[in-house]
């Protein structure tokens, strides 16, 4: 964990906490990975000349109020409707309560009807989820790009925070391509990458939501917010202006393949490995880098020559410091595609070209 960040914690902020009082709570994370976004900038509300009111007048028909119910566990969360038929993006965390056998979905619309919806798929690694209602010309949330924004531009968040329907927060871009790890199913995390951060409110209920520009326009999806622990080491829970979005130009392609096939297929790398140990390291001669502890005999590494105990040192270009940064690639890249790896054994230092394949 960097410097600056031991103070904080990571909320993913949907209905896969539980139901306290009416009220949804916070699921606390480990922290902030890797923080180092390369477009950071000082967090502060900005003065604009972005009308929120003219937004959220815009956009609120889009998005919805989702609740989630299943064996031992609940909660609400939000979306917004992708596509005019009924399909609604929201968040794995938001759905996972219900995903289950027997588990329940609802959605509540910006006018008050409600529906019945089903889960349509999930991709846990990208915390992504699609579900459908069985509605007709719905409004569809217009769509921008996520690749466009830039530092301290205005951006306005509509979600349910702690089961509000229809609540309307604003605030700044305050830095873009951040790596975040939120709370994911089974003991696992889920991996933002290239996040947007931003200062805008998002509190526990805005997971699923949108993070919109001054034209109205869906940008990212907010799904985790950061919380100054008290003294008992618990969350304080509620927003301090540090929350992030999964930009939407990575999350409506994965949306479509969702739809399409009911699923999202990440690239494979086919290696387990883990930051290198003091000891593997007098080994290897390599003072940092993931260590390998095996390979898949079949799988892309073990064709470029990677084996068990060698201690990667360079990934696409950059040191190798973190497996954030293997997982990163599964997500980013697509099967076919080359990645220069470097790495040392028993003290020599070694070049390989990994092709990624499909995961199996």
């Amino acid at each position: 964990m960097a410097a600056g960040t031991s103070n904080r914690v990571l909320i993913a902020f949907g209905a896969s906490a539980a139901v306290i009082g009416g009220v949804v709570g916070g699921v606390i994370a480990t922290g902030i990975d890797s923080p180092g976004g390369t477009h950071a900038s000082a967090s502060g509300r900005a003065q604009s000349s972005c009308s929120v009111s003219q937004v959220a007048q815009k956009v609120l028909p889009s998005v919805v109020t989702i609740s989630a119910e299943g064996s031992g566990s609940a909660g609400t969360g939000s979306g917004e409707i992708i596509k005019s038929d009924g399909y609604i993006l929201t968040n794995n965390h938001v759905i996972a309560p219900a995903a289950g056998s027997g588990g329940k979905l609802g959605v509540t619309f910006n006018d008050g009807k409600t529906a019945a919806a089903k889960l349509v798929g999930r991709d846990p690694l990208t915390d992504l989820a699609v579900i459908k209602v069985s509605e007709s010309r719905l409004p569809a949330i217009p769509t921008g790009q996520s690749q466009s924004l830039t530092v301290g531009q205005p951006v306005v968040v509509l979600g349910a925070p702690l089961g509000l329907s229809s609540t309307v927060t604003s605030g700044i871009v305050s830095a873009l391509d951040r790596t975040i790890n939120v709370p994911g199913e089974n003991s696992q995390t889920a991996l933002l990458i290239n996040a947007v951060q931003t200062d805008a409110a998002i509190n526990p209920g805005n997971s699923g939501g949108s993070l919109v520009n001054c034209e109205g326009q869906f940008v990212g999806i907010p799904s985790a917010g950061a919380s100054v622990p008290s003294a008992s080491g618990e969350s304080s829970g509620g927003s301090i202006g540090l929350g992030f979005a999964i930009p939407s130009d990575l999350a409506l392609p994965y949306a479509d393949e969702i739809i399409s096939t009911g699923k999202v297929s990440h690239a494979y790398l086919g290696v387990d490995a883990a930051p290198v140990a003091a000891d593997a390291a007098k080994v290897n001669g390599s003072a940092e880098g993931l260590a390998v502890s095996g390979v898949d005999p079949k799988g892309p590494a073990a064709k470029a020559g990677l084996k068990a105990g060698d201690v990667i040192t360079g990934v696409d270009g950059q040191p190798a410091v973190s497996t954030d940064q293997l997982v990163e690639l599964t997500i980013r890249m697509h099967p076919g595609e080359k990645i220069p790896v470097s790495f040392a054994r028993a003290g020599a230092a070694r070049q390989a070209t990994l092709t990624l394949a499909a995961q199996p």
